[in-house]
């Protein structure tokens, strides 16, 4: 199958002197984004041929670790819908979920 159309999704980190992450934005063109503020940001990329994930983990040092928590509880349960989508298995699904509760909870985020 060939590659009829590409799309390209930009990150921008803004550094300080210490090369700490002051500023964050991304632009997704064909999602009409364009230069949008972020406070953090998980990237994981699976790296195929050493069958390994590659990660990039950021947040300005002006992230609320309130925030942070909340991101961090949302992300976990976009990763079991993800999960799903690309597995189909149910039972692990729900432990996660099951996990996320719990997270949840823990943090008194509910």
């Amino acid at each position: 199958m060939a590659v009829v159309h590409t799309s390209e999704i930009k990150l921008k980190v803004g550094l300080d002197e210490n090369r700490v992450p002051e500023e964050l934005t991304w632009s997704a063109e064909d999602g009409g984004i364009n230069s949008e503020e972020a406070k953090a940001l998980l990237l994981s990329v699976w790296d195929s041929k050493n069958k390994e994930s590659l990660k990039i983990d950021l947040w300005t040092k002006d992230m609320p670790v309130e925030e942070m928590k909340i991101f961090f509880h949302q992300t976990l349960v976009t990763m079991a819908d993800t999960f799903y989508k690309a597995t189909q298995d149910e039972k692990m699904t729900a432990t996660m979920k099951d996990f996320c509760e719990y997270f949840a909870e823990k943090l008194e985020l509910k």
